[in-house]
C-alpha cells in the first residue's frame, strides 16, 4: 500500500471520507496528536487500526463524535460527566462512561468492555471528517504501538508509511500530548490518564 499525504481541504476530506466508507483507517490531526481514524461501528475497520499500529486489541480506543448530543447516543452521562463535557468539549478531554443499551459501536473498539471512551475534538480537520462521514470515529494516535505519538504528518509517515492509505496534513498539533482521560467517581471526576486538562482545571 502506498501512503498518500494530502493538505487539509475539501478534496482531501472527500477522499478521506471515501476511504473510511470503504473500511480503511485514515490519519488526521486533532488538537492533541494525529489520530488514526476509522468508523467505530465497523469491526473490520477497527481491526485495521489495531493491525496498522501493532496494538493489542485488549486496549480500548477513544471514539470521537461531533458534539455532546452525539456522545449521549453512545454513552450514558450522569451529572458529573455532563458537567465536564459542557466545560471542556470540544477539547482534549476524553470521558469514560457506560455504553448505552443500543450503542452501535463495535465491541472491538471498546475491547469488549461495557464502558466507552468518548471525546468531542476541537480540531477543524477531525470535525470535518466527522461531518464528512456521519460516523463515530475510533481514533487512537497514528503511530506504531510503543512509538512517540505524532504531532506532525511526517511523524505519521515515519511510523505508518505503507500501512495506511492516507494522511491529512494540517500542520503541527497544538497540544502535542494525548487527551486527558477521566471518569466520574464518588460525585467528582477522576483522571485515568493525565493530559492537557488537569485535575485542578
Amino acid at each position: 500500500m502506498t501512503t498518500d499525504i494530502r493538505p487539509f481541504g475539501p478534496e482531501a476530506m472527500a477522499c478521506a471520507g471515501g476511504l473510511i466508507g470503504e473500511g480503511q483507517p485514515v490519519a488526521v490531526p486533532t488538537e492533541t496528536v494525529y489520530g488514526l481514524a476509522a468508523d467505530a461501528r465497523n469491526a473490520e475497520a477497527v481491526a485495521r487500526i489495531y493491525a496498522a499500529k501493532g496494538r493489542p486489541d485488549f486496549n480500548p480506543l477513544i471514539v470521537h463524535v461531533p458534539d455532546l448530543a452525539a456522545a449521549e447516543k453512545l454513552g450514558v452521562f450522569g451529572a458529573v460527566e455532563r458537567a465536564l463535557a459542557v466545560r471542556f468539549w470540544p477539547g482534549p478531554l476524553t470521558l469514560v462512561v457506560p455504553r448505552t443499551a443500543d450503542c452501535p459501536v463495535a465491541s472491538i473498539a471498546t475491547a469488549g468492555l461495557d464502558t466507552i471512551a468518548l471525546r468531542v475534538p476541537g480540531h477543524r480537520a477531525m470535525q470535518a471528517l466527522l461531518a464528512e462521514t456521519g460516523a463515530p470515529l475510533a481514533a487512537p494516535s497514528a503511530n506504531a504501538s510503543g512509538r512517540v505519538s505524532p504531532t506532525k504528518a511526517e511523524h505519521v509517515l515515519a511510523s505508518l508509511d505503507g500501512r495506511i492509505a492516507l494522511v491529512i496534513d494540517d500542520g503541527p498539533t497544538s497540544a502535542g500530548v494525548e487527551s486527558t482521560i477521566a471518569r466520574a467517581k464518588d460525585g467528582a471526576g477522576e483522571i485515568l490518564r493525565p493530559g492537557p486538562v488537569t485535575a485542578d482545571m
